[in-house]
C-alpha cells in the first residue's frame, strides 16, 4: 500500500511540474504561426536547436545550428539585443532552449508553431 501512495505522489509531482513548465514556457516564449515566423525571421537570429544530423537532413534557409545539447556552451554566439527565433522538429526542445536563454537575460524569444515538421517555406539540406 505504501508503494501505491509513493507512485501516486510521484505521478502527481510529475504532472504538477509539467503544468508549471508549460505555463512558464508560454510566458517567456512567443509561439508564432508559419506566416508570422516567415515575416520576422530574416530580421532576427534564426536558431535550429536540433542535432547536426537533423539539421543536415534539412533546415530553414538561413538558420544556424546550435543544438540544445550545446546551447549552454555556445550561448555567446547568440546576441541578446536582437529577437531570437527558435525551432526544433516538433516544438519540445525550443521550450527548454528558451528557458536556458531566458535565465541568462534573453527576452525576445519566439518559436515556430509545430516546429520544422510543419514548415512549408524554403528548406536547405547538406546531404
Amino acid at each position: 500500500m505504501d508503494a501505491l501512495y509513493f507512485i501516486l505522489i510521484m505521478a502527481g509531482a510529475i504532472v504538477t511540474y509539467s503544468v508549471i513548465m508549460y505555463f512558464y514556457q508560454r510566458r517567456i516564449l512567443t509561439t508564432l504561426s508559419e506566416e508570422e515566423f516567415k515575416a520576422g525571421y530574416r530580421k532576427a537570429q534564426l536558431i535550429d536547436v536540433r542535432e547536426p544530423n537533423e539539421y543536415n537532413a534539412g533546415h530553414i534557409l538561413g538558420a544556424r545550428n546550435i543544438p540544445l545539447s550545446q546551447i549552454k556552451s555556445r550561448m555567446k554566439e547568440i546576441r541578446n539585443d536582437q529577437p531570437v527565433y527558435l525551432y526544433c522538429q516538433g516544438g519540445t526542445r525550443t521550450g527548454r532552449a528558451a528557458q536556458m536563454l531566458h535565465r541568462k537575460g534573453y527576452k525576445n524569444l519566439n518559436q515556430l508553431k509545430g516546429g520544422f515538421k510543419k514548415w512549408g517555406g524554403k528548406v536547405k539540406s547538406k546531404n
